[in-house]
């Protein structure tokens, strides 16, 4: 008998014959030996309803009164489901998220699970019961008791956190697509179902506005090792499986905000290659990667800043023992790119950088916590640690620093984030996250279709999925003063207004005003901060030294995520040549080891994200049709 947490989408529970259907799929999975806990969202359009509600009421609704009106979408919900699995007679009891004992922060709108009290949910499982629980909601630790939401995509998150504190053999999401695609399928009909994905790709994938899964409920189930799988509420088929490394033994007490950094990594056998003042057009980038991938030159980290003038410059990173290699295909094709259009424009030239080290913190939920990042630059500014370039994602921060201040770091940053050292000169890599799912009981039927979804089962390919987010703005400041302890001060005060970043890129070129060397650094936030973003760092910018705030809010971002494109050179130019065989200009290029990112203009987004899935093959044979 295995403990199940299954968790229903708001178009699955949309009108009372979609929630017969799920009472009766609710009724065959006890059935067949299972105990459950459902987990519902509001039907269909409820939550957009109130909204609309309150804001006939008030142009800007107190956002305690808004937790206390949304809350009440999830009650229709569990009362309905039980009525419906008690007239199939099945024992079921509907539960609040206060009833459940779901204790949040005390953070209107956006709170975070603190723990679950789960002894009266224990009680009601033992008993035979289903236990239908409202998502989205809880109640906050203080004496008040007053009534959180959890944000967007608070269901899932509700649901995850639930089977990591009841230790449920693995959590079930029920949704409108038949699992995790290659992209939205809404963009592109033929995107394809795949059958498993690590956790640490799905959370980029998450972060990047892949809808099916929130980041906080995979960065949950990475951490507490639920296995988790993405199911169709219209079919039987078998879904996708998000698999998940063993957990650490890590505390059920605040388990959404305890310990965001797992790891502190470094490699100091790193040489930076920067190509300064290259054209702003499109196929620049593709041309530049498209030569080194055919040179064979694997690269670590690139990054293009915002362009000035008619130019831009870009960056990569390189092991050491290939830099000599990596500097003459650049030196050789640098020629080629100068300008066309003004023949007195300066050709790129080529800058080598010896002697850096990247280190990097590694976890779960880097971009969701403004915090971390923050805490990171302020470590490193603290132990007088300058950072040349910054590479963010949802599982990792990484900054390229001089290498003779990388123990430094190093040892700050496992101070700052309690860290214990592994053996000396280890490198603290950390388990890539493709571990089987391995905590199924062996005599239930879900079991085979578990077993049969293995990652080692074929070779990996190494894009596994495109998204688009278009729902992202950029900043830049001009002229920041190039020491350490900026990078510092500009992401604290934004993580102080509770602002996520994004992409970061510092400009590789560098100019002396006034004594001070200054490089200009640009970023991108959810457009819904922009102006926020802007106004505050606006009003600080000459007591901090810095010169004018820009804001476009007209971008969009195009990502490839996929573990199987580490130490595969031609991914990035595969990425870049599509884009430029479309015409699209790259903006910005950031990277990690797992995902490549190019802001481009917004209007130009989803031709963007058609080229690059097509590019790398990800078509399917089958149409996928999302429900109303």
């Amino acid at each position: 008998m295995a403990l199940i947490v299954q968790k229903y989408g708001g178009t699955s529970v949309g009108s009372v014959e979609r929630i017969q259907a799920v009472a009766q799929r609710v009724y065959k999975t006890v059935k067949a030996g299972n105990s459950i806990v459902v987990v519902v969202s509001a039907m269909g359009k409820t939550t957009d309803g109130l909204v609309k509600l309150a804001t006939e009421i008030s142009p800007n609704p107190n956002r305690r009164e808004m937790d206390m009106l949304l809350s009440t979408g999830e009650q229709v919900t569990i009362a309905l489901l039980s009525m419906a699995l008690q007239e199939l007679g099945q024992p079921a009891i509907s539960m609040t998220g206060a009833q459940v004992g779901i204790v949040t922060e005390a953070e209107h709108s956006r709170a975070r699970i603190l723990h679950i009290e789960t002894t009266r949910l224990t009680r009601h499982i033992n008993e035979g019961k289903v236990v239908v629980v409202a998502g989205f909601q809880g109640t906050s630790s203080a004496g008040e008791m007053e009534i959180t939401t959890l944000g967007r995509g608070g269901s899932d998150t509700s649901a995850v956190a639930i089977a990591a504190a009841l230790r449920a053999n693995f959590c079930e999401i029920y949704t409108d697509v038949p699992g995790i695609l290659t992209t939205d399928p809404r963009l592109v009909a033929e995107a394809q179902l795949m059958d498993s994905i690590t956790c640490n790709e799905m959370l980029e994938l998450a972060s990047l506005g892949a809808k099916v899964l929130h980041p906080r409920a995979v960065e949950i189930a990475r951490n507490y090792g639920v296995p988790l799988v993405v199911r169709s509420s219209w079919t039987d088929d078998p879904g996708t499986w998000v698999t998940s490394a063993k957990p650490q033994g890590r505390s059920l007490i605040n388990l959404e905000i305890a310990r965001p950094v797992d790891h502190v990594e470094f490699d100091t056998d790193q040489a930076k290659v920067a190509l300064l003042r290259v054209p702003d057009k499109p196929g620049v980038a593709a041309r530049l990667f498209g030569e080194i991938s055919r040179q064979k030159v694997d690269v670590d980290l690139i990054i293009q800043s915002i362009h000035e003038g008619n130019s831009n410059d870009i960056a990569f990173t390189v092991t050491t023992p290939i830099l000599k290699r990596a500097e003459a295909v650049t030196a050789a094709i640098a020629p080629a790119l100068r300008s066309q259009s003004n023949p007195k424009f300066d050709e790129a030239e080529v800058m080598i950088e010896h002697n850096i080290a990247k280190v990097s913190i590694a976890g779960a939920g880097m971009i969701g916590r403004p915090g971390v990042a923050a805490k990171m630059f302020a470590t490193l500014a603290e132990a007088g640690v300058n950072i040349q370039m910054i590479s963010t994602s949802e599982v990792k921060v990484s900054c390229v620093v001089n290498a003779a201040e990388c123990d430094r770091a190093v040892l700050a940053l496992r101070s700052a984030f309690e860290i214990e050292a592994k053996s000396k000169g280890e490198l603290l890599t950390p388990n890539p996250c493709t571990d089987a799912i391995n905590r199924v009981s062996p005599a239930n039927p879900y079991t085979d279709a578990i077993n049969r979804v293995s990652p080692h089962s074929s070779p990996t390919p190494p894009v596994r999925g495109v998204a688009l987010d278009l729902n992202q703005a950029r900043l830049a400041i001009r002229q920041l003063p190039d020491r350490p302890g900026m990078a510092a001060k500009l992401f604290g005060l934004l993580a102080q207004h509770n602002i996520s970043v994004d992409m970061i890129i510092q400009s590789q070129r560098c100019r002396v005003i006034d004594g001070v060397p200054r490089r200009d650094i640009a970023f991108t936030v959810s457009r819904m901060d922009g102006e926020n973003a802007k106004k505050m760092l606006t009003q600080v910018a000459a007591e901090l030294g810095w010169g004018e705030v820009v804001l476009d809010s007209a971008i969009a971002k195009v990502s490839i995520v996929g573990a199987g494109m580490i130490g595969q050179p031609g991914v990035a130019a595969k990425m870049f040549e599509a884009l430029a065989q479309q015409q699209i200009n790259i903006q910005m290029i950031a990277t990690s080891e797992i995902k490549i990112s190019c802001v481009v203009a917004q209007e130009q987004g989803v031709k963007a994200l058609q080229a690059i899935h097509a590019a790398f093959e990800l078509a399917g044979s089958e149409k996928f049709v999302v429900p109303a």
